[in-house]
C-alpha cells in the first residue's frame, strides 16, 4: 500500500472511530476493569472486559475521554478482542505494541492485525504512540489484575 493511500486510510479510520466509537460504554459487571491515563495529553479511559466461564473474552468496552487516536484505538481494540482467550489477547497486545513502535518487522504479518494495521505508521509521530497504545496498556493491565496504568513510563 502506498504511503499516500495508507495515510488517507489511517485518517479516515481514525475519524470514523472517533465520531462513532464501538463499544464506548460502561459495564457494571465486568470480570476485569482497569483505568488508563496518558498524562502527556490527558487521555483517560477505563477498560471493561467480561469473560466467559471457559476463559474467552465475551465483551470488551471502554469509556472516558481522549484524543481521536486513543479513542479510535480503543474502538478497534474492543472489536478485535471479542472471542479471544487471555493468551490470544496478550499476543495481540504484543503485536499492536510492536506495530505502533515500528518494531513489527520480521514478526506477525500486518494482515493478522486486521483493521488495526492502519496504525502501522503511527511510530512516525512519537507523541502519538502513547495515545494509540493507551487502551491496549489498560487492557493488558486489566488482564494482569492491575487496576491502573499510566503511559508515562511505558513505551
Amino acid at each position: 500500500m502506498s504511503t499516500a493511500i495508507s495515510d488517507e486510510l489511517y485518517q479516515q479510520v481514525i475519524l470514523d472511530n472517533n465520531r462513532s466509537p464501538h463499544n464506548f460504554r460502561k459495564v457494571e459487571d465486568a470480570t476485569y476493569v482497569a483505568e488508563g491515563l496518558n498524562p502527556l495529553c490527558g487521555d483517560a479511559y477505563t477498560i471493561y472486559i467480561t469473560m466467559t466461564d471457559d476463559g474467552v473474552i465475551e465483551d470488551v468496552a471502554f469509556h472516558g475521554a481522549g484524543c481521536a487516536i486513543s479513542k479510535a484505538s480503543g474502538s478497534l481494540m474492543t472489536d478485535a478482542l471479542v472471542g479471544m482467550t487471555v493468551a490470544e489477547a496478550e499476543a495481540s497486545f504484543a503485536n499492536f505494541h510492536d506495530l505502533v513502535l515500528g518494531e513489527n518487522k520480521d514478526k506477525a504479518p500486518l494482515s493478522s492485525l486486521g483493521k488495526l494495521r492502519v496504525f502501522a505508521g503511527v511510530w512516525r509521530y512519537p507523541a502519538r504512540v502513547k495515545c494509540a497504545a493507551l487502551p491496549w496498556h489498560a487492557m493488558h493491565s486489566a488482564l494482569q489484575g492491575e487496576s491502573r496504568v499510566s503511559t508515562e513510563n511505558k513505551m
